[in-house]
């Protein structure tokens, strides 16, 4: 397989069919305490799938929550 063929999105999603709640809960719960970066771009997928099927309200939760929750100052990461 040619590497630049592959859709991310696509392999994730098929990684992920036939999941229930606690397959999820499971992937999001390992992938966030490994903190290994390669593991960033399956909870991207994975947070995409929930705002494409929440309201503008739960959007709008999401956005501030996150806002209140990021860092005032970081440390530059090189």
């Amino acid at each position: 397989m040619n590497i630049s063929q592959l859709n991310l999105r696509q392999a994730i999603m098929y990684k992920m069919q036939g999941s229930d709640a606690s397959d999820v809960n499971e992937t999001i719960t390992d992938a966030i305490s490994s903190g290994q970066e390669k593991t960033l771009p399956g909870l991207g997928v994975l947070f995409e799938v929930l705002w494409q099927n929440s309201d503008q309200a739960n959007r709008q939760e999401m956005v501030n929550i996150i806002a209140e929750h990021l860092p005032k100052q970081a440390g530059s990461p090189v």
